[in-house]
Protein backbone atom coordinates (compact mmCIF):
# COMPACT_ATOMS: atom_id res chain seq x y z
CA UNK A 1 0.00 0.00 0.00
CA UNK A 2 1.28 3.37 -0.96
CA UNK A 3 2.53 5.52 2.23
CA UNK A 4 2.90 9.02 1.05
CA UNK A 5 5.18 9.84 3.99
CA UNK A 6 7.82 7.27 3.14
CA UNK A 7 9.80 9.21 0.37
CA UNK A 8 9.43 12.38 3.28
CA UNK A 9 11.13 9.87 5.65
CA UNK A 10 13.59 9.03 3.73
CA UNK A 11 14.67 12.45 2.84
CA UNK A 12 14.90 13.58 6.30
CA UNK A 13 17.01 10.49 6.81
CA UNK A 14 19.34 11.56 3.98
CA UNK A 15 19.53 15.32 5.39
CA UNK A 16 20.86 14.24 9.46
CA UNK A 17 24.08 15.59 10.80
CA UNK A 18 25.46 11.67 9.53
CA UNK A 19 24.67 12.26 6.02
CA UNK A 20 24.62 16.00 5.73
CA UNK A 21 27.30 17.05 3.11
CA UNK A 22 27.88 20.15 4.69
CA UNK A 23 28.40 18.94 7.79
CA UNK A 24 30.41 15.63 6.92
CA UNK A 25 33.06 18.03 5.15
CA UNK A 26 33.55 20.34 7.95
CA UNK A 27 34.89 18.24 10.89
CA UNK A 28 33.87 19.50 14.44
CA UNK A 29 35.73 21.46 16.30
CA UNK A 30 37.19 18.75 18.40
CA UNK A 31 38.86 16.88 15.97
CA UNK A 32 40.77 20.18 14.31
CA UNK A 33 44.25 20.17 14.36
CA UNK A 34 46.56 23.02 13.51
CA UNK A 35 49.47 21.89 11.43
CA UNK A 36 53.00 23.90 11.83
CA UNK A 37 55.98 22.82 10.24
CA UNK A 38 59.48 21.61 11.17
CA UNK A 39 61.92 24.21 12.63
CA UNK A 40 65.12 23.60 13.29
CA UNK A 41 66.72 23.24 16.66
CA UNK A 42 68.36 26.55 17.52
CA UNK A 43 71.96 26.50 18.87
CA UNK A 44 72.23 26.32 22.28
CA UNK A 45 73.79 29.77 23.61
CA UNK A 46 76.91 29.54 26.00
CA UNK A 47 76.63 30.32 29.62
CA UNK A 48 78.14 33.51 30.76
CA UNK A 49 80.30 31.82 32.73
CA UNK A 50 81.89 30.32 29.42
CA UNK A 51 81.57 33.45 27.86
CA UNK A 52 83.72 34.46 30.52
CA UNK A 53 86.47 31.46 30.45
CA UNK A 54 86.72 32.35 26.80
CA UNK A 55 87.02 35.69 27.63
CA UNK A 56 89.79 35.34 30.11
CA UNK A 57 91.59 32.77 27.91
CA UNK A 58 92.11 34.64 25.18
CA UNK A 59 93.50 37.83 27.43
CA UNK A 60 95.96 35.21 28.92
CA UNK A 61 97.42 34.98 25.46
CA UNK A 62 97.12 37.99 24.42
CA UNK A 63 99.68 39.14 27.10
CA UNK A 64 101.61 36.32 27.02
CA UNK A 65 102.25 37.65 23.19
CA UNK A 66 102.88 41.17 24.12
CA UNK A 67 105.36 39.79 27.07
CA UNK A 68 107.26 37.94 24.49
CA UNK A 69 107.33 40.67 22.08
CA UNK A 70 108.55 43.42 24.58
CA UNK A 71 111.39 40.67 25.68
CA UNK A 72 112.61 40.25 22.20
CA UNK A 73 112.17 43.98 21.55
CA UNK A 74 114.71 45.05 24.85
CA UNK A 75 116.86 42.03 23.88
CA UNK A 76 117.37 43.42 20.34
CA UNK A 77 117.79 46.81 21.84
CA UNK A 78 120.19 45.90 24.05
CA UNK A 79 122.30 43.83 21.68
CA UNK A 80 122.36 47.02 19.71
CA UNK A 81 123.37 49.09 22.20
CA UNK A 82 126.50 46.16 22.76
CA UNK A 83 127.82 46.67 19.10
CA UNK A 84 127.46 50.27 19.58
CA UNK A 85 129.48 50.56 22.17
CA UNK A 86 132.19 47.98 21.06
CA UNK A 87 132.27 50.15 17.69
CA UNK A 88 132.86 53.17 19.72
CA UNK A 89 135.52 51.57 21.90
CA UNK A 90 137.65 49.83 19.09
CA UNK A 91 136.60 52.38 16.35
CA UNK A 92 140.79 52.92 16.09
CA UNK A 93 141.96 48.99 16.37
CA UNK A 94 142.34 48.47 12.60
CA UNK A 95 144.23 52.30 12.55
CA UNK A 96 146.49 51.55 15.16
CA UNK A 97 147.32 48.15 14.19
CA UNK A 98 148.44 49.94 10.85
CA UNK A 99 150.72 52.44 12.84
CA UNK A 100 152.99 49.71 14.60
CA UNK A 101 155.41 48.99 12.01
CA UNK A 102 156.04 52.52 11.87
CA UNK A 103 156.44 52.56 15.43
CA UNK A 104 158.92 49.29 15.41
CA UNK A 105 161.17 51.36 12.40
CA UNK A 106 161.28 54.52 14.69
CA UNK A 107 162.50 52.00 17.46
CA UNK A 108 164.98 50.80 15.42
CA UNK A 109 166.07 53.88 14.28
CA UNK A 110 166.93 54.98 17.67
CA UNK A 111 168.63 52.13 18.85
CA UNK A 112 171.35 52.95 15.78
CA UNK A 113 173.15 55.91 17.78
CA UNK A 114 175.68 54.81 15.85
CA UNK A 115 174.33 55.12 12.26
CA UNK A 116 175.66 56.90 9.72
CA UNK A 117 173.30 59.85 8.39
CA UNK A 118 172.94 58.32 5.28
CA UNK A 119 171.60 55.45 6.68
CA UNK A 120 169.51 57.40 9.23
CA UNK A 121 167.86 59.40 6.38
CA UNK A 122 167.49 56.21 4.38
CA UNK A 123 165.27 54.63 7.14
CA UNK A 124 163.59 57.81 7.95
CA UNK A 125 162.29 57.72 4.34
CA UNK A 126 161.17 54.20 4.50
CA UNK A 127 159.23 55.12 7.72
CA UNK A 128 157.63 57.71 5.70
CA UNK A 129 156.12 55.45 3.20
CA UNK A 130 155.33 53.18 5.90
CA UNK A 131 153.17 55.87 7.64
CA UNK A 132 151.29 57.18 4.23
CA UNK A 133 150.83 53.58 3.57
CA UNK A 134 149.08 53.62 6.83
CA UNK A 135 147.37 56.69 6.40
CA UNK A 136 145.89 55.80 2.65
CA UNK A 137 144.90 52.09 4.16
CA UNK A 138 142.99 54.39 6.90
CA UNK A 139 141.07 56.70 3.97
CA UNK A 140 143.56 59.25 5.25
CA UNK A 141 144.86 61.69 1.99
CA UNK A 142 146.68 65.00 1.86
CA UNK A 143 145.51 67.81 0.50
CA UNK A 144 148.15 69.29 -1.58
CA UNK A 145 146.87 71.32 -4.40
CA UNK A 146 149.09 72.26 -7.60
CA UNK A 147 149.87 75.96 -8.10
CA UNK A 148 147.21 77.81 -10.17
CA UNK A 149 144.30 75.63 -7.96
CA UNK A 150 141.59 77.70 -7.37
CA UNK A 151 141.35 78.73 -3.62
CA UNK A 152 139.07 76.62 -1.83
CA UNK A 153 138.30 77.91 1.30
CA UNK A 154 136.63 74.39 2.19
CA UNK A 155 139.94 72.67 1.76
CA UNK A 156 142.45 75.61 1.86
CA UNK A 157 143.56 78.03 4.46
CA UNK A 158 145.16 81.36 3.27
CA UNK A 159 148.10 82.28 4.70
CA UNK A 160 148.78 85.23 2.64
CA UNK A 161 147.80 86.73 -0.62
CA UNK A 162 151.54 87.39 -2.56
CA UNK A 163 151.78 89.29 -6.11
CA UNK A 164 152.06 86.10 -8.65
CA UNK A 165 151.81 85.91 -12.23
CA UNK A 166 148.88 83.98 -12.19
CA UNK A 167 144.87 84.40 -11.80
CA UNK A 168 143.75 86.12 -8.52
CA UNK A 169 142.80 84.08 -5.48
CA UNK A 170 144.40 80.85 -7.19
CA UNK A 171 147.21 78.86 -5.11
CA UNK A 172 150.40 79.97 -5.36
CA UNK A 173 152.56 77.74 -2.63
CA UNK A 174 151.47 74.90 -0.35
CA UNK A 175 153.28 75.52 2.95
CA UNK A 176 151.65 72.77 4.89
CA UNK A 177 149.43 69.33 3.51
CA UNK A 178 145.93 69.52 4.90
CA UNK A 179 144.57 65.80 5.24
CA UNK A 180 141.17 64.30 4.63
CA UNK A 181 139.77 61.78 5.95
CA UNK A 182 136.62 60.06 3.81
CA UNK A 183 136.20 63.42 2.77
CA UNK A 184 135.81 64.79 5.40
CA UNK A 185 138.87 67.67 6.11
CA UNK A 186 140.99 66.68 9.26
CA UNK A 187 143.21 70.03 8.63
CA UNK A 188 142.84 72.11 5.71
CA UNK A 189 145.96 72.94 3.71
CA UNK A 190 147.85 76.30 4.31
CA UNK A 191 148.47 78.13 1.26
CA UNK A 192 149.52 81.18 -0.15
CA UNK A 193 146.78 83.09 -2.80
CA UNK A 194 147.88 85.52 -5.53
CA UNK A 195 146.61 88.94 -5.30
CA UNK A 196 144.31 90.29 -7.34
CA UNK A 197 146.88 92.79 -9.97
Amino acid sequence: MFNPFKKNHKASDMTTPDHDPATAASPSNGDATTATPDTAAAPATPSLEQQLADALAKASEASDAFLRAKAEAENTRRRADEEISKARKYAVEGFAESLLPVMDSLQAAIAMPDAKVETVLEGVHATLRQLTAALERNKVLPIAPPAATKFDPHHHQAISMVPADQDANTVVAVLQKGYLINDRVLRPALVTVAAPK
